[in-house]
């Protein structure tokens, strides 16, 4: 007859043990590193907290000067270049007294400031940054090419003609200058800059004329061609053929 033979419990009472041991260096695992992150904290909480203390004093600092300096220094600059603008526009459309017209844009009128001034009081705004462009084309219109030069490598736009047609006027400036090279350099830049079917076809032109007197006729030909193959309806494709003939 087989006899029943009791199981022994030695075996559940040993991984029971193992269990209550392996938790208990878990919890123990766990109060050491609360204990250690405790000690830290305790140790640099006052850098800690000087940390954020200085992020939120940054950013006061930020949105104080932004509102209670910077857009009021913005909405001031948009005002004073009105007048000077008047005048820039004035001395645009006139036969007669031209630099005059300039000259107050530039330099003030009215009690109001002219765009140099601008330059100087308002630097960082919008205003300033036009101000550049409009004294630039100013200085060009007045045949001080030097100082044409001096503005409009100021000015910087997201808008990609005015960034253009001031890179051009860098290079007729540079032109006037007999300063060939550099001319043909910001003509190349300024066409980096704009697709516009107006503006494009004009710079193509003068730097297809330019690359010509600097007898590179490679480059002259590649933009007398778009000329010819992407504007044919533009007033700057009128003998574009004559010119492709000079120079191939």
């Amino acid at each position: 007859m087989a006899t029943y033979k009791k199981r022994s419990n030695k075996s559940k009472s040993s991984v029971r043990a193992k269990n209550i041991e392996s938790t208990k260096q878990v919890f123990d695992t766990l109060d050491d590193s609360a204990s250690k992150t405790e000690t830290f904290v305790s140790q640099y909480q006052n850098y800690i907290i000087g940390a954020i203390l200085s992020v939120l004093v940054l950013f006061s600092i930020y949105f104080a000067y932004d509102k209670f300096i910077v857009q009021p220094k913005t909405a001031e600059s948009n005002l004073e270049i009105f007048t000077a603008q008047k005048y820039f526009d004035l001395a645009m459309k006139s036969d007669e007294n031209k630099d005059s017209l300039f000259n107050l844009s530039l330099n003030g009128a009215e009690g109001k400031f002219g765009f140099l001034d601008i330059i100087d009081n308002y630097s960082g705004t919008d205003a300033s940054n036009l101000s550049y462009y409009s004294a630039g084309m100013a200085y060009y219109n007045m045949k001080k090419y030097d100082l044409a030069i001096e503005m409009l490598e100021n000015f910087s736009s997201d808008d990609e003609i005015l960034q253009s047609l001031s890179l051009s006027t860098i290079g007729d400036s540079f032109v006037q200058l007999n300063q060939f090279d550099d001319g043909l350099s910001y003509y190349e830049s300024a066409l980096s800059y704009s697709e516009n079917s107006f503006v494009r076809p004009l710079i193509l032109l003068k730097a297809g004329d330019l690359a010509k007197e600097l007898n590179k006729l490679n480059k002259s030909v590649k933009f007398y061609e778009e000329i010819k193959n992407d504007f044919p309806k533009s007033d700057q494709a009128n003998l574009i053929d004559v010119r492709l003939e000079q120079v191939k």
